[in-house]
């Protein structure tokens, strides 16, 4: 744990439980630009800014103004024999609505249009609420809505695939970008700079101040008493504050979230994700995800053969890119998924679950990231089915593999949030009265009941 720093702001010291491992401890007192981690697992717990709301609205406000330039402003105007095509980002969607995938319409849509709006206006909201005398109401529920949304907020993923489509369609017509394309790439850099620039806890704190919590705040309690308040005790998914539910409202009563000590039925829900997705990945990699249609003839193309075409175009870093977003990372989410599922379900073996722990967690939080990158295929074929649409000239038909790729994406994606990793850690410990499980464990963390962090 890195020392506090002397200037600035300190936060105070917190009771947290931490969510990779399920361990509680004291996350110190945090200067500015300071990080704790999980003494167990390495799973991160904070990570304070200097400051974490001023710096955030400012770029929060700017990626807002450049969203609204993305999807206004013409994003290519695409020319062959005589005819010229302007098109803005809506007009994917749209052209797959008018061939009747509607749902890769909605889900196209949904990642680059809704979520990005109504998470960066959600920010603001708040944001700017709790800089008014009087704050807005329903601040913690907006800012949840807020941090559930970052995942689904493709405009980043987009990029790419506005990249990986200028580029195919090099042979096919002549292409100019326009302004949507450099407000995607300046957008881009600002929400990956804003969310780095933004405390999430010390939102919640702020929150807390200004009494718009779900419910009274229990009294401070000494940093030598945290401790004792563990019996019983629920760490927020949501907010991260550990407190002991009420019978009558199990509810965080900093944000209102539900509480569960784990994630319900998180096994059974996460294995049924991961079994639809892994039937589904065989249709999405064989039927074609589009179709190049020149002179009333077409030629489906798979993922797999899209990237044989890159790569026979010598555009060898384009093809390892949707080779490892549209192949590899969809079968690396399955496996990662997997075994995560049968190491946590396998306790009666001498080994148990205590076997590589702090590895399965680390790969617990790679798969929950990497997931969303795998849309750049769905975006790329939304896109070359907007711009190439020429009559007989050329025309780009995206395909009913396309559809099933992305219900695999989103199947992915929610069984990682079903997957609750500190089953793994319960499973492990369940079986530590085996002698190798017992050695084990006591190698990876010491054998104490309550550990703080300083």
């Amino acid at each position: 744990m890195a020392a506090v720093q002397k200037d600035g702001p300190v936060t105070r010291p917190q009771l947290r439980e931490c969510p990779g491992c399920g361990l509680f401890q004291i996350v110190p007192a945090l200067g500015p630009d300071l990080r704790s981690t999980c003494g167990r697992c390495g799973t991160l717990l904070r990570a304070t800014r200097a400051a974490p709301l001023d710096h955030c609205l400012a770029l929060t406000a700017a990626a807002l103004v450049l969203l609204a330039v993305l999807w206004l402003a013409m994003l290519m105007q695409v020319s062959t024999a005589g005819i010229v095509h302007e098109t803005t980002l809506n007009s994917g969607p749209l052209e797959l609505i008018e061939r009747g995938l509607w749902p890769l319409a909605l889900a196209v849509a949904f990642t680059t249009a809704f979520a990005p709006l109504v998470r960066l206006t959600s920010i603001l909201y708040v944001l700017i609420g709790l800089k008014l005398p009087t704050p807005p109401p329903n601040l913690r529920g907006i800012f949840r809505v807020a941090r559930y949304l970052k995942t689904w907020a493709m405009l980043e993923v987009l990029l790419l695939g506005v990249f990986v489509a200028y580029t195919k369609l090099g042979d096919l017509v002549h292409i100019e970008v326009g302004p949507a394309v450099y407000a995607l790439g300046l957008y881009s850099i600002v929400i990956v700079w804003a969310e780095t620039t933004l405390d999430p806890d010390a939102v919640w704190e702020q929150i807390e101040r200004r009494g718009q919590t779900h419910a009274p705040m229990p009294a401070p309690v000494a940093e030598a008493a945290l401790l004792d308040f563990r019996p019983g005790a629920i760490g927020c998914h949501s907010c991260g504050l550990v407190s002991v539910p009420a019978d009558h409202d199990r509810r965080c009563p900093r944000c209102g979230a539900a509480l569960h000590e784990r994630k319900p039925n998180s096994l059974n829900r996460t294995w049924a994700l991961v079994i639809a997705s892994a039937v589904l990945y065989f249709p999405a990699n064989i039927y074609p995800v589009l179709t190049v249609m020149q002179g009333g003839g077409g030629q489906p193309s798979t993922i797999l053969g899209g990237v044989e075409e890159l790569f026979d175009s010598r555009m060898y870093p384009l093809a390892l890119l949707v080779f490892f977003a549209s192949i590899l990372v969809p079968m690396f989410k399955l496996i990662g998924l997997a075994v995560m599922l049968g190491a946590t379900m396998i306790v009666t073996t001498e080994a148990g679950a205590a076997v590589l722990l702090r590895q399965r967690t680390a790969l617990y939080h790679v798969v929950a990231w990497i997931g969303r990158w795998s849309m750049v295929d769905i975006f790329m074929e939304s896109l070359l089915g907007a711009l190439v649409q020429f009559g007989r000239v050329v025309t780009i038909e995206p395909g009913m593999g396309a559809l099933a790729f992305c219900a695999v994406v989103f199947l992915t994606i929610f069984a990682a949030e079903a997957f609750d990793p500190r089953l793994m850690w319960d499973a492990a410990q369940r079986n530590a009265h085996r002698p190798y499980a017992l050695r084990r464990a006591t190698a990876l963390w010491p054998p104490v009941k309550d550990k703080v962090l300083s």
